[in-house]
């Protein structure tokens, strides 16, 4: 039997915290003696403390942690794990389950209740083991009968939608109630798309169906294909939920909407755009637990790891990231804020729009709306004390300035473009009217990066390449590569996550000198060159001989025939 700590004195800790008084525990107390009730729940029943706030004084005082299931979708396979007869007698919800870890989260009123989670434990005949979370007993009652009331797979539903089990006429109100089936539709397919790891959800309406892909690792794949009369009802709902306005069709939208899947908050940033077939919707997955990533568990070579901590770690300047949509840009840049993140250090940023938010770190969402752009947001900074700024994206010349003016008054600034490379970023700024007096001094690095599958190691199958491919890669003839073969682990595609290609450009000395003289691309290319400075296209080589991808792989998303810069 599993050991948990005895209950605290509840009464006394809610005293301590101010959250009631003594003659509200006295009462309690009174009240407690006649109805048997526990003290937590014979608290909320008199009206002096919400059930919000006693979950999360419960979890707190536990040490454990709390869950507001107002916006919760249940895993399904979670679920079938509980039999509704023992979720329903202990009031508990499972919520996901890890089958790698051999772990199910569910849903409790009480942490201490030993007597439920060990009937669970035995029903589960130690297969998983249990992490219990506390949630709001009311929450959990109507949860139980949202997720054991209905079918929660996407086929599942699909099919009671196709055989009419439920009227047309309520599916196409697109409301809240859980028992139209286009709720519980649009819940699991973005249940499901979080679930295979998927980073953006388009919804595509074509002349006769609805085309659902995913984007998995950088790569779009058709998962669904429904039936066009489905799909005025979906995209309604999918408006709703993201407080966008059901009734304009004819103009681009953009909103956002959270829900907590799998244990954890997730939230998807929402695009509606008119098309030629109806409204064309696309959601971008932001995950924080995947997208937030420490800065020491991001794939890197030792020499680059080395070398952005080391530009990082300047007092003042001006770091540029840059690559393509998709290319991991935010990601890099939130690891690199993360990284530097500490009470005594002010970091504020500027983003279009804020993305994940972080603790400790003042961020700023530029908006049309409120009148903040990059340029006017970065004057406002710089009157609030920082140490390190973000902005988003550079992408004219007066934010381009004012960033620099930030740089040169001792602040430490990130920042991305949009460049092919890293050594294209001082021609675009130069285009944009930076002088090259101002580049000089104030560029201390810049970051190209693409985002490249991993192969699957559980089936990837070494191999000797080709005359070809031995050429690309700099091989003797005696080198053995890897090659993406498919199997139950990576659903047969071969790969399973991505990694970083990066090239990491540090200004030292002489190549800032070069800058301040105008020197041309290819003086900058041979200066970098001589000073160790590896190409994306060798870098991808590089992954590619110690067995991490493929050459297939990174011929996809580098020019391979600029390897030499």
């Amino acid at each position: 039997m599993a050991h948990y700590p005895d209950p605290p004195k509840l009464g006394e800790w809610l005293l301590g915290q101010g959250l009631i008084s003594h003659d509200q525990l006295r009462i309690a107390l009174t009240e407690q003696g006649a109805s048997g009730l526990p003290l937590g729940r014979q608290l909320i029943a008199l009206g002096f403390v919400t059930e919000g706030t006693m979950r999360d004084v419960l979890a707190q005082n536990a040490g454990e942690s709390s869950i507001d299931l107002s916006h919760v979708v249940a895993d399904p396979e979670a679920v079938q794990l509980a039999p509704e007869q023992l979720a329903r007698r202990h009031g508990m919800l499972p919520l996901a389950v890890d089958f790698d870890a051999r772990l199910l989260t569910v849903a409790v009123p009480d942490l201490y209740n030993l007597v439920a989670l060990d009937q669970l434990r035995a029903h589960l005949e130690g297969r998983f083991e249990i992490r219990p979370i506390l949630a709001a007993e009311a929450q959990i009652l109507e949860c139980l009968d949202k997720f054991y009331g209905f079918d929660l797979s996407v086929d599942g539903i699909l099919r009671e939608i196709e055989t009419g089990e439920l009227d047309y006429v309520s599916l196409q109100s697109g409301g809240g109630e859980y028992t139209q089936p286009v709720v519980r539709l649009v819940n699991a397919l973005l249940a499901d798309a979080v679930k295979r790891g998927a980073s953006d959800v388009h919804f595509e309406p074509e002349a006769g169906f609805l085309r659902i892909r995913y984007r998995i690792d950088g790569v779009l794949e058709q998962t669904r294909s429904l039936h066009r009369k489905y799909w005025p009802a979906i995209a309604v709902r999918l408006k709703v939920i993201s407080g966008l306005n059901i009734a304009e069709s004819r103009a681009a939208q953009d909103g956002r909407l959270s829900l907590t899947l799998y244990g954890r908050p997730i939230d998807f940033r929402v695009s509606v755009l008119p098309t030629l077939h109806g409204e064309n919707i696309v959601l971008r997955v932001l995950d924080r637990e995947k997208s937030i990533i420490p800065l020491d568990r991001m794939g890197l070579p030792e020499d680059t790891l080395e070398g952005l901590k080391s530009a990082i770690s300047r007092p003042e300047g001006i770091l540029i990231v840059t690559g393509p949509t998709g290319s991991g840009k935010t990601t890099t840049q939130y690891s690199l804020i993360s990284h530097l993140n500490r009470e005594d250090v002010n970091i504020m940023t500027l983003e279009d729009p804020v993305e994940y938010p972080l603790p400790l770190i003042r961020q700023t969402s530029v908006s049309e709306m409120v009148k903040v752009d990059f340029a006017g947001g970065i004057r406002s900074i710089l009157r609030q004390d920082p140490d390190i700024i973000l902005v988003g994206e550079i992408r004219e010349r007066e934010t381009a300035e004012m960033a620099f003016r930030a740089a040169m008054t001792g602040h430490l600034v990130l920042s991305t473009l949009h460049t092919n490379s890293a050594l294209g970023v001082f021609p675009r700024l130069l285009d944009m009217g930076i002088p090259p007096g101002i580049l000089s001094g104030n560029v201390i690095g810049v970051i190209a990066q693409r985002l490249v599958r991993r192969l699957c190691p559980h089936c990837k199958e070494a191999h000797a390449p080709d005359e070809a491919d031995r050429r690309w890669l700099g091989m003797d003839a005696q080198g053995t590569v890897y090659r993406a073969v498919g199997c139950v682990h990576c659903a047969f595609k071969g790969y399973r996550g991505r990694l970083p290609l990066m090239e990491l450009l540090l200004i030292d000395e002489e190549l800032d000198a070069a800058l301040g003289r105008g020197a041309t691309a290819r003086e900058l290319a041979d200066l970098a060159a001589g000073r160790g400075f590896r190409p994306l296209a060798l870098d991808g080589i590089r992954r590619v001989l110690s067995g991490e991808t493929s050459l297939a792989e990174v011929a996809r998303v580098v020019d391979l025939a600029r390897r030499f810069g």
